[in-house]
């Protein structure tokens, strides 16, 4: 910038300078939008402006970051063989209490006369094992 060739106190019939004011800084809306970012970027949440491709490629890669942290967790978890077989018996133990619940169910949804005709039937087959083994 060219230096002024009169010095500042040499003449004071001089008319100084003024520095102009800008219409958009001087705006309302312009300071608070200023205001804003500058709080933003003390807090570190500047506006992220990356392209598209590249904030896909990150999601990406934290997904496969996520991924096999739980793919590590699940290793550490492996269940060994004890606990498989516990895990088996207390399939099976339910699956049996669930089939002795449903001929409970039909027994009790039976009507009186073929219950009846059943207890005769058993005590018929009692009574003729005992008749045999005399």
């Amino acid at each position: 910038m060219a230096e002024p060739d009169y010095l500042e106190g040499d003449c004071d019939e001089l008319i100084q300078p003024k520095k102009l004011i800008n219409p958009v800084k001087s705006s309302r809306n312009h300071q608070d939008l200023h205001r804003e970012l500058i709080m933003n970027q003390k807090r570190g949440l500047a506006p992220q402006n990356k392209p598209e491709l590249q904030k896909v490629l990150e999601k990406r890669k934290r997904e496969q970051v996520i991924k096999a942290q739980k793919e590590e967790q699940e290793a550490h978890k492996k269940r060994s063989d004890l606990e498989i077989e516990l895990m088996k018996r207390q399939q099976k133990l339910e699956q049996l209490e669930l089939e002795q619940q449903k001929i409970q169910e039909e027994q009790e949804n039976t009507p009186e006369f073929v219950k009846m005709k059943g207890n005769l039937r058993r005590t018929k087959q009692e009574a003729g094992g005992e008749e045999q083994a005399t």
